[in-house]
């Protein structure tokens, strides 16, 4: 008894030690739910109205728990909300439809010090109560939110704001000078808008400044000295705007500055030298601006801090001063594109074999030395080098277009002796290219009196088969011209030119028999340009493409252009060369990353269910994802690479897409330089050649164009392809093709949006607000076909209005009132400028089809023309009265020269 009575003790004691432990994690939980638990009620009504207002999903923001502890993205303190993150929150079907900057709640949050929406879009303006009821904020991110209209005054009210933050949006107009109220920012970043105007001066006041970024706008007007007073400013970045005047010597009072970016603009003047002070500098960026002089001898001598200097694009000159070159941290230097002349510069003080040189296009000369160093990459190309080339310059050097001895792809020899002459030095030219003077006189004669008889004998063919094809039509058929090659492809370079070892893995013969199942029949693919396309399965089980190479077209050499365009050039939206197999002589493959979706072409045809009827092929999410990412590729061809590329086969068979429709453009063989065809399109123009022969034939089709505008044009097709799914207009023109033009442009209006309801593709649904969309996108693919070349927007435009589509069919001129001429310097007017002659000439769309004006000068992309027929009703009113008019030409001209050189 005794015993039990002792057991029962013992469980009655712990029944009680458990009891008491269950309460204390009782209360310790309540306490500490209560230290987060949300305790206004006016705020948890204003985080619902927010999340109604947004749509965004109820799984993120769940009506039944706390959101101080449960909802993703929201922070409180003391039962109060002090932070809301919308980045990364996903929407409600609703919400994704019909998405807009509706955030009224918002002014409930008295005790808000974070508000971050990167990313999340907002479509539409940044209402003034921003910096009236939000004062506690101190951390303001609307970065790439698709936000619309102008930066309010407001903003500089948030007195205690420490980083805003409104980068890559459509925000116009001037930057209020009231931001320089903001006395407790640490960071500002207005980067990629349409801001315009001049930078205002009130921006000194921000002494706590460590980081400003203005790049990517149209900012005009000088740099205000009284930037050199931010002395806490770390990162300035004012690139790729249209800022003049010279670089202001106050600069050099940045005592902090570590990254200086002034690339891409219109400055002038000289570098100053007092720029030498700059001693935590570590990146130095003033390209593609106009610069002139030499540079100051001590302008680098104390800045051994450099990682990164770029000067290229400018017009500076002179030799290179002897410290120039002594910068122990350097990475990376671009001085190409300038005058400097000189000797070959002594690289041997660098200790660094990852560094990268360019200095091409400049007019160094005398010989190489042989103490070039082992480096990443050196430039030397279009200069004036001559004599032997040493024995130790390997792949990672470019010494092409000089005046070196036994060595393929050099300079003209008697431009050569014309530099040295005027150099007063000697020249040494191969004894093989050297001729008497005499020789050399009879030699032009010849020449003249031969290249006179050819031209009148092709003047003659071509007069008498004009008239001939204008009694007899059908006989032209018959008709065998050749047509004019390009020089991009009359004159590939040799194997040897290239660094195979930099192209991916090389891949044994035998292994791409065994990958292809010896090229049989099941594993082919496509006819590519320059070889058949096979599907194959390495031994790792990683699928890829293999080009077997046709050697015996009069493109066999069009692959070498390829390989030297992968050796220079690397973009995310480029197809993979993942290696190639170049031993055998017949037999030569080039090896790419699978594309688990094949091409557009594909994808776009209609297939059937089982009840015979046209099903979707692809939704139109899928297909302006495809269109932003081909103009992302285009546009990266056209205004990042130096020269500008043309692709040159712009369509859908082109445009490969993985296995997340993510695109990968391909057919990369035609690539060339932009202009590398001019001679030959002033000799057909000259000699009046027709461009086809007729229907049905292609021997008198003229080659692809070598100007950026052609590849626009194609592009526009292939944006018609994605909003009808009409498959194969994007190929090249024939007159099937501009008939069908010809009935489609029409449906095509800036002012109606029901009428391209005529031309969608039927098997792809589309609600209202989606349909907005598809005309936008129509209107971006009519300007692009407009026949005329120089009228055409580029790239970077079209690429821009594909990113907010629309801004391009709802331009906010509710007022009445147009933009000011400032902000009239956008995308969005040299866009519609492009719109507005496209459409007055959608009565030749006939011409433009043939894409037959690519010899058309472009001088200026838009003009003062009238906007013509817009096959708009009474009620509407026309394009003149709706859209700003375009840029006075005399800037245009300017604007379009440099167009391209701002954007490298």
């Amino acid at each position: 008894m005794a015993l039990q009575m002792m057991r029962f003790r013992e469980g009655a004691m712990e029944v009680h030690q458990f009891r008491i432990a269950f309460l204390f994690f009782v209360l310790f939980n309540a306490v500490v739910a209560q230290q987060g638990r949300l305790s206004s009620n006016s705020e948890w009504r204003a985080l619902l109205g927010l999340r109604s207002s947004l749509g965004i999903r109820a799984r993120d923001w769940r009506r039944k728990v706390d959101p101080c502890s449960k909802w993703t993205g929201v922070k409180c303190r003391e039962g109060r909300v002090i932070g809301i993150n919308l980045s990364g929150l996903t929407r409600t079907r609703q919400g994704r439809i019909n998405p807009r900057f509706d955030v009224d709640s918002l002014a409930n949050f008295t005790t808000l010090e974070v508000f971050n929406s990167s990313g999340f879009s907002l479509p539409g303006s940044i209402p003034d109560w921003f910096g009236q009821r939000l004062s506690a904020l101190q951390v303001l991110d609307l970065s790439s939110s698709s936000i619309l209209g102008l930066l309010p005054s407001s903003l500089g009210s948030l007195s205690r704001l420490s980083h805003l933050s409104l980068s890559n949006n459509s925000i116009a107009g001037t930057i209020p000078p009231a931001l320089g109220k903001l006395l407790f920012l640490e960071s500002l970043d207005l980067s990629r808008n349409e801001l315009a105007g001049s930078i205002p001066n009130a921006f000194s006041a921000l002494q706590n400044l460590t980081s400003l970024n203005l790049s990517s706008n149209y900012l005009s007007g000088s740099i205000p000295i009284e930037f050199g007073s931010l002395h806490s400013l770390r990162s300035l970045d004012l690139s790729s705007n249209s800022v003049s005047g010279s670089i202001p010597d106050q600069l050099a009072n940045l005592s902090q500055l570590v990254e200086l970016d002034l690339g891409q603009n219109y400055l002038s003047g000289s570098l100053p030298e007092v720029l030498g002070r700059l001693r935590s500098l570590e990146k130095l960026l003033v390209g593609n601006n106009q610069l002139e002089g030499a540079i100051p001898v001590s302008l680098f001598s104390n800045l051994t801090r450099l990682k990164d200097v770029v000067l290229r694009g400018n017009n500076l000159g002179g030799e290179l001063p002897d410290n120039f070159l002594t910068m122990s941290h350097l990475r990376f230097l671009d001085i190409s594109g300038n005058n400097f002349t000189g000797g070959f510069p002594n690289l041997m003080s660098f200790n660094a074999t990852g560094a990268s040189f360019n200095f091409s296009n400049n007019k160094f000369y005398g010989n190489l030395t042989s103490e070039i160093g082992n480096f990443r990459s050196i430039d030397l190309s279009s200069n004036y080098f001559q004599g032997f080339v040493p024995s130790n310059v390997g792949s990672s050097v470019n010494i092409t277009n000089n005046c070196l001895q036994k060595k393929t792809g050099q300079r003209n020899p008697e431009d050569c002796r014309m530099f040295y002459a005027n150099q007063n030095g000697p020249v040494r030219i191969p004894l093989q290219e050297t001729h008497s003077r005499k020789n050399r006189l009879v030699y032009i004669l010849v020449g003249v009196i031969g290249g006179f008889i050819v031209l009148l004998l092709l003047a003659i063919i071509a007069l008498y088969w004009k008239k001939r094809s204008s009694r007899t039509p059908i006989q032209s058929e018959s008709a065998n011209v050749r047509p004019v090659q390009e020089a991009a492809n009359t004159a590939p370079p040799d194997k040897a030119s290239v660094d195979l070892s930099a192209l991916g893995e090389l891949f044994m013969y035998e292994k791409v028999l065994e990958a292809t199942n010896h090229f049989s029949d099941t594993n082919f693919m496509t006819h590519g340009h320059s070889g058949d396309i096979y599907r194959g399965m390495l031994e790792n089980g990683c699928p890829v493409a293999i080009k077997k190479l046709n050697l015996q077209s009069l493109e066999n050499k069009s692959y070498i252009l390829e390989l030297e365009f992968y050796r220079d050039f690397n973009h995310p939206r480029l197809i993979p060369l993942l290696g190639h197999c170049l031993d055998q002589e017949s037999d030569k493959c080039l090896i790419y990353k699978y594309m688990p979706n094949g091409d557009l072409s594909n994808l776009l045809y209609r297939v059937s269910n089982s009840e015979g009827e046209d099903v979707q092929s692809l939704d139109w999410i899928t297909r302006l994802k495809i269109a932003i990412g081909t103009a992302e590729a285009l546009s990266y061809l056209h205004h990042e690479c130096y020269p500008p590329l043309v692709h040159r086969d712009i369509q859908s068979s082109s445009i490969l897409l993985d296995d997340k429709y993510e695109v990968r453009l391909g057919s990369l063989s035609k690539v060339c330089v932009q202009g590398s065809d001019n001679r030959e399109n002033m000799i057909s123009k000259f000699l009046r050649i027709p461009q086809s022969s007729g229907k049905g034939t292609h021997s008198m089709r003229k080659p692809p164009s070598s100007n950026c505008a052609y590849d626009v044009y194609c592009f526009g097709k292939v944006l018609l392809e994605l909003v009808t799914g009409k498959v194969g207009i994007s190929k090249p023109d024939d007159n099937s093709t501009k008939e069908w033009l010809d009935r489609t442009l029409p449906f095509i209006s800036i002012s109606e949006r029901e009428k391209v309801a005529g031309i969608v593709d039927q098997s792809m649904i589309v609600d209202e607000d989606l349909l907005e969309e598809v005309w936008a996108v129509a209107v971006v693919a009519k300007s692009c076909l407009n026949p005329r070349p120089s009228r055409r927007p580029i790239m970077r435009h079209v690429l821009k209005a594909l990113e907010s589509p629309f801004k391009v069919v709802r331009q906010d001129f509710s007022s009445g009132k147009l933009r000011t001429a400032s902000s009239r310097r956008s995308w969005t007017s040299a866009f519609f400028g492009s719109w507005r002659h496209s459409s007055s000439d959608s009565t030749n769309a006939s011409q433009g089809s043939k894409e037959g004006t690519s010899g058309v000068k472009q001088t200026s992309r838009l003009g003062s023309h009238s906007s013509g027929n817009e096959h708009s009703s009474s009620r509407n009113k026309s394009s003149s009265e709706i859209f700003p008019e375009p840029v006075e030409s005399h800037d245009l001209e300017r604007q379009d020269t440099s167009q391209l050189s701002r954007e490298l």
